[in-house]
Order: structure tokens, then sequence, then C-alpha cells
């Protein structure tokens, strides 16, 4: 890592589920503007590493700062207004809604709720639609500009890959600094795969300090978009470097990549 230090560093982090060890006094970092690759077999503790980062689950014993901050036992809520949001292996959308309602689910933080304002304020709420609209439409455009014409039309009628892209851009629209991606190519062929590490690289390049930690099966996708890796087995870190690196690490491939 570059820079004067991590966004997000996660310290001695345990998470423990009685007697089963999740986390166990996991140290990780990752710089402003970086992308990390998380891996390892299933059951190593990676996407419980995304819960306890975003309040989902306690953390049983150290700490995760973010931003220079302790954030260690914050609500969910509080974590998303942080600055950290994510995605989720399984899909989470709402098929019988819109592309744009799916999208706004997740600016749910920066819209105004008030009964006054949404019976009474109609110029307002009228201004605050089409600023949502523009934002969401230009997050669309990133990843397919066929798309951002469609906002209006369900998302059970686009296929896997499209929903993916959605998925992510429900992420960006609260403008977090931090994008936790969990296994975002699950459920796609190789060609969508590499269709969406593409969208997701330029992405990257056109909001300028978005900081990426994504948990992927797919080696081909951590070698190609990821700076550094850290690998996990039954809870602990076992490796961290290049993809490289880690792939020529014996422990590994003992764990995970397999021997021949």
């Amino acid at each position: 890592m570059t820079g004067p230090g991590p966004l997000l560093r996660a310290r001695a982090l345990s998470c423990r589920f009685g007697g089963l060890v999740a986390l166990d006094k996991l140290d990780l970092g990752v710089a402003s503007g970086g992308i990390l690759g998380l891996i390892g077999p299933n059951g190593s503790g990676k996407t419980t590493f995304f819960n306890v980062v975003t309040g989902i689950y306690p953390a049983s014993e150290g700490r995760v700062d973010f931003a220079g901050r302790d954030v260690t036992g914050f609500a969910p809520q509080k974590i998303y207004r942080a600055g950290i949001a994510r995605t989720f292996q399984r899909s989470r959308l709402c098929l019988p809604l819109s592309i744009f309602d799916n999208i706004m689910v997740g600016n749910h933080g920066r819209l105004n709720h008030g009964l006054v304002f949404n019976l009474v304020r109609r110029r307002a709420f009228r201004r605050q639609f089409e600023q949502s609209f523009e934002e969401a439409r230009e997050l669309v455009v990133l990843f397919d500009p066929p798309l951002a014409d469609r906002l209006f039309e369900p998302v059970a009628s686009i296929p896997m890959i499209d929903r993916r892209r959605i998925e992510i851009c429900r992420a960006l629209i609260s403008r977090p600094k931090l994008l936790l991606l969990d296994e975002p190519s699950a459920g796609m062929t190789q060609e969508e795969t590499r269709a969406l590490m593409d969208d997701i690289l330029a992405v990257r390049a056109r909001l300028e300090g978005l900081t990426i930690i994504i948990i992927e099966h797919e080696m081909n996708v951590i070698e190609e978009i990821t700076e550094r890796c850290v690998v996990l087995n039954y809870g602990r870190k076992i490796a961290e470097g290049s993809y490289r690196e880690v792939a020529a690490d014996r422990q590994v491939q003992e764990a995970y990549l397999g021997l021949e």
C-alpha cells in the first residue's frame, strides 16, 4: 500500500459464533483508490469479513478503522453514512420494481422522506426526483449506455449481467469511498464476467478515489483487476501480495489453488 495510510484497516479482527471462529485475528488494509482481492476456499471468512465491516455481525475482538475513524460496532446505517457500500453474492434486487427504483434503494440516506416534503412541497420533491434520476442514469451509462434508456423497465426483464450492473449502481449511488463486491460474477458466463470486470475497471477510473475490495472465486478475475490479494483460510490470513506472489505460495496452493 502506498500513500499516508490505508483507507480501511482491520486490526486483530476476530468474529466467533459460539465455538466457531470465523475470523481469527485478521490484519488487513487497503489504500485509498486501490483494488484489493480477497480470496480463499468456501468458509474461509471472506463474506464474514464484509459482514463485520458493514456492521451486520459484531466483532468479537479487534477493531476496524475507516478513513482514520474507529467504526467498530457501528450499525449498518452508520457504516453506510460513513461511506462504505456493498453488494451481496446472492442478488437482492426486487425483480418487479423498475431499474430506477432498485437503484434508489441504495440512495435512501440522501433522500428526504418527510411527509410534508413528499406531499406538500411538490416542486422540491420533483427537483429531488429529477436529480436522483440523472444521477442514476449517469451511473448506468458508465456500465452500459443502452441500459440507461430503460430505467423504468422492471429488473425482471433484463439479463443477469445487467442485474449485476444495477446492483453495483445501487451501491455506488450513495457515493461511497469504499465499495465491497461479494462475488459479482456469480451466476454469469465467462464472457459476461470479462465484460463486467472491464466495466468495474472503467467505473473505477471514472470515479476518482473509489476504493474496492472484491471477493472472487474466479482467479482470472483476481489476476486481471486487483493490485494486491489477501488469502484467507479458516479465518486467518495465510498470504498477501500480488496475484502472482500469492499464487506461488505453497500454503495458498495447498488451501485453495490445488497441487498437481
